[in-house]
């Protein structure tokens, strides 16, 4: 594991109230699961990170193991893993993540950027 990669991580996670690590882009998913989560991350209309873990092998291959989670996508809130495509979906239909995206995000209303 990479301790270069694994501070790039860790500072993501920290700077972003909200990041989710994807495949590919909220406008353009690379995977139905992506593409699921991001939808469901988007429908909170909130400001949120992103990282195109496919654009960034490094983290790709560190972030499993960082975070115990195998899969991708990840969503993180608050510091915290919310979990994967299933838990972001199941969250979204209860009505559980948009209050949880909310009580998070720091500036309501700006456009979704990718973390550097």
């Amino acid at each position: 594991m990479s301790d270069a990669t694994i501070d790039l991580i860790r500072d993501q996670i920290e700077s972003n109230p909200v990041i989710l690590y994807m495949k590919g882009s909220p406008d353009a998913p690379q995977c139905g699961f992506s593409s699921k989560a991001s939808q469901a991350v988007m429908a909170a209309g909130e400001r949120f990170a992103f990282v195109d873990i496919l654009a960034n092998p490094e983290i790709r291959a560190n972030l499993p193991t960082y975070a115990n989670w195998p899969t991708f996508p990840q969503l993180w809130i608050a510091g915290e893993l919310i979990g994967g495509a299933d838990i972001i979906i199941d969250m979204h239909d209860k009505g559980e993540l948009t209050s949880l995206i909310k009580d998070a995000a720091v500036t309501p209303d700006a456009p979704e950027d990718q973390a550097s």
